[in-house]
């Protein structure tokens, strides 16, 4: 998987550190459109999401995504 979606899972995970729960999907392109290390493109953050939903790195509950295994 490419370097800047795995620094976008790092992302999501620290900003879900202190709870077990997910954050919701629009809040996820939201922060990481905000970031510094990622294009102004929602684009771009959506295709990030939606390749670590697709590798299994995140799943999604009532449009609320969750990490699967924090020890990645």
């Amino acid at each position: 998987m490419p370097e800047w979606i795995q620094r976008a899972y790092e992302l999501l995970v620290s900003h879900t550190a202190d709870t077990t729960d997910g954050i919701p999907r629009a809040r996820a392109q939201e922060l990481l459109v905000a970031h510094e290390e990622f294009s102004e493109d929602a684009a771009d953050a959506e295709y990030a999401i939606e390749r670590l939903l697709s590798r299994g790195w995140l799943y999604e509950v009532d449009e609320e995504l969750r990490i699967t295994d924090r020890d990645r």
